[in-house]
Order: C-alpha cells, then structure tokens, then sequence
C-alpha cells in the first residue's frame, strides 16, 4: 500500500505545481524593493520628527513562505519597551498614516488587539503595525507584539528546501477552504503552517499525519514544553515562542475535519487539481430544483452590515444566526440547518432551513413533578382543569403563542422583542432600522440573487463540495 502511494503521487509533478504558486522573480524584486522603500520612509519620518522608532519587515514576506499574488506586506513599528501604550498608539499611527501619504497610497486606519494603519501601495497590501521589539514571550504587552518572535523563529528553523513545502501546503488548503485564522474562515493560519511544516517535514507528512494520527483535541508542542494539556481546544499547537498560547486557538473544529477529509481524499486519489481553486458549475434553476426537492422551508433575513470591521461583523453575524436558530427551537419549530453570507458593506443574509414550520393549535406544558407538593400548588392555581398527570409529572395542554415560523421571526425582530436574541449591538441596530424576510424561492426569482450570493446557496447545498477532485 505505501509502495503504492509513493508510485502514485510520482504522476504529480510538485516542482511544477510549486513554479506556478511560488512569485515570480519579477514579483519578488517588487515586493522587496517596496519593503525595503517602506522601512526607509517610515524611519526617515520617525527621524525628521525626532520619535524614537523602527520598522521592520515580518511575515510571510519576511519569511519567504508567500504564495503568488498573495504578497501583503506587514510593516512592523518597533517602539522602546519603556514607551507607555498612549505614546505607541498615537506616533505608530502618526507613521503609519505619513508613510502611506507620502506613498501615495490609499490608507485606512483598523483595529485588532490594537489600532493599526492598512493602506494599498502600488498594488500591495500594507499594514504598518505599532509594537514592542519583546525578546520573549514573558515582555509581553500586547497580542501583536509576539509577530516578530513568530518572524524570527520561522526564519531560524524552517530550511530553505521547506519553504516550497510550505507553499504547497497553504495552497492546498486554499484550495479545499480551511486556509485563514479569520473568523470568516476559521481554519488554520500562516504560521501555523509554518510550524506544522518543521514538526512533520514536508507537506505530504503534513497530510499523512491529519489523514492518520490527528485525534480529538491533537496536541503538538515543538519544543515539549507540556503545556497541552492546560487547553481545552479541537487542537492545540503549543508556540515555540509561548508556552502559554496555542497556536491553533482561531481554528474550529469544523476545519480541522474538512482539513482530515481533504487530507485523506488527496492521499487516496491525488490529483493537481487540489493545488488550484475548483469551478463550480452554478445554476440558479439547479439551485431552486435542489432546494425544492428538500421539501424544507427556507426563510432568508436580510438587512445592511454595521460599518465595523470584518474581524467583528462576522462573530456578530455568526451570534445572530446561532441566537435565530436557537429561539426557533425554543418555540417547538424544527431548525434543519442555517447559514450566512455578507459582502460586507451592501449586505447581510441569515439563512434559516426549517423541516417544521406550522405549529398546531394547542402544546403541551411540562409542570412539575408530583413529589413537590408546593410547585405542585402553583402549577395548579395557574392552570386548573387544564392540568393533568403524566407519569409523575403534571403537564397542561395550552394555546400555543406561535404557530407560524414567519410571523414568529417577525415578532421577534421586532423593537418589542429583540432582546430575547442575543448579538453584538450594532447588528441589533441595523436589523431594527430595517430587515426583510422573504422566502428563498421568492429572493431567487428576484434581481437581487447576485453571483456570489448564488455562490453561498450552492455552497450551502454542497457543503463538502471543495473536499475532493
């Protein structure tokens, strides 16, 4: 069988697929010359008004683990340790800010553990990123400042010959969807990657090992400092630069398993296909036949994003949703499934998939067991005749309140209601402000089903469809 594989996966050319994901030259002499401009004009703005701070270059750039056309560069502001936060904050971003003016370069300012400057220059993402130069973790300030490390330690420990390892192990999962520590995403990061190439070798260990060995609540801790088990997440990746964090916190456990599956498929049929972005065929009236053939009924809630970040839209987004499905339940409806999609700025669409969505007139009420005679009493002086005994239980037939999913969801999007859903509070004002609820035969038929919201439909029908070639 191993014989087999190896035979098997020689039909895949890896030096080729590596050519055309890894820059081309010509890319990375742009890249490095812009970086290298960058640093200089952020220290000669530092330097003509007298702020003691450096940049410096971190990243995937910096370690040389970038996949083609993907080079954002990460400019990191270095301010004395002694610098209280105030100070950082305020001439990191005064630097930011200058440095992508005199670039010429659009510029916003955002917010992670802290603010920071993102700008586009010359056709490159850039963010300049106010830190502190910590030599360990135990300096630590803020979240950010643990980039250099992670930057210093991948360039001391990962070889030259696996930075094309790497590469081939982002894109692959790129490609099968379980790339990116954002929320959006969920699944693994950068660096992450990064690590999991030194720990196992070489991509193909990388796929062997999930395929065969990860477990529940896998542990990896490079430098065995046995702090795995002090983590109670899907998988825990100890930080050779803190023992106190675990790489992998940003990845759910949904990822990970589409990353085993992937892993698995690839290494039972491999193919090159998994090292680029898969076509979907999308057709809208496949679309409404396969919702149609579910026999389920599809409520969609839409309304515009807050104007806040992505990296807080989508936990609120996801809050929302979670909350709506949860107070369905509540009400006796039976929630097959739920989604959601945003372009971020336009829209917001909360998919909701019910199998029971009427509700019959009457419900039963579970009252308290008969050995508790005072509960007992109360049960009784509230619903009288209408109480009864099952087992050794009281319970009364009552009037339901809701017998239609729709009005239910209308109601309890309502300024009277709301409160009993639980999000962030600017998705609460933007669905009082405004919110429809249409039916998904109803928003298909319409002008507003885009592409990529015909993307999200098909995505959601198919959901292991990136999985396999």
């Amino acid at each position: 069988m191993i014989l087999f594989l190896v035979i098997f996966l020689h039909n895949i050319d890896f030096n080729k697929i590596v050519e055309v994901i890894k820059p081309t030259e010509e890319e990375e002499k742009k890249v490095k010359s812009l970086s290298d401009k960058l640093i200089n004009t952020v220290n000669d703005i530092a330097r003509k008004n007298d702020i003691n701070a450096e940049a410096v270059l971190v990243g995937s750039v910096a370690k040389g683990t970038w996949l083609h056309g993907k080079g954002d560069i990460d400019i990191f502001i270095k301010f004395p340790l002694d610098i209280d936060e105030a100070h950082l904050k305020e001439y990191g971003l005064f630097l930011g800010f200058e440095s992508a003016k005199s670039m010429e370069g659009k510029y916003e300012l955002r917010y992670a553990s802290h603010p920071y400057v993102t700008g586009l220059i010359d056709g490159f993402e850039i963010d300049f990123v106010p830190c502190y130069p910590i030599k360990s973790a135990d300096e630590l300030k803020s979240a950010v400042d643990r980039t250099i490390l992670h930057t210093e330690y991948i360039k001391k420990n990962l070889r030259q010959e696996q930075k094309n390892e790497v590469l081939l192990l982002k894109r692959f999962m790129e490609s099968v969807h379980t790339y990116s520590a954002e929320f959006k995403v969920g699944g693994f990061s950068g660096y992450l990657c990064e690590l999991l190439i030194i720990y196992y070798g070489s991509f193909l260990e990388v796929l062997k090992a999930a395929a065969d060995e990860w477990k529940p609540n896998q542990i990896i801790d490079p430098r065995d400092y046995g702090t795995g088990s002090d983590f109670t997440w899907p998988m825990v990746v100890i930080d050779p630069t803190d023992k106190k964090r675990n790489v992998a916190a940003a990845l759910t456990l949904q990822k990970i398993s589409e990353f085993i599956i992937a892993s698995r498929n690839f290494l039972d049929n491999p193919k090159e296909d998994y090292f680029f972005e898969k076509q979907l065929k999308i057709n809208l009236n496949i679309i409404k036949e396969e919702f149609k053939r579910r026999d389920t009924k599809t409520f969609l809630i839409s309304f515009k994003p807050p104007e806040i970040p992505a990296d807080s839209l989508y936990p609120q987004i996801k809050k929302t949703e979670n909350s709506l499905g949860e107070v369905l339940k509540r009400e006796d409806f039976s929630v097959f499934n739920t989604g959601s999609w945003t372009d971020e700025s336009e829209k917001v669409i909360i998919l909701l998939e019910l199998d029971v969505w009427k509700l019959p007139e009457v419900k039963k009420h579970y009252g308290p067991y008969i050995w508790s005679k005072e509960h007992q009493n109360r049960f009784l002086s509230k619903y009288g005749v209408k109480a009864y005994i099952e087992g050794d239980r009281w319970v009364a037939e009552i009037i339901r309140e809701y017998k239609d999913a729709e009005l239910f969801i209308e109601d309890i999007l309502s300024q009277n209601k709301i409160g009993l859903l639980r999000f962030g509070k600017n998705i609460k004002n933007e669905i009082l402000k405004e919110h429809y609820i249409v039916d998904i035969f109803e928003f298909l038929e319409s002008d507003k089903c885009s592409e990529d919201i015909k993307r999200f439909f098909y995505e959601y029908l198919h959901k292991n469809v990136y999985l396999s070639r």
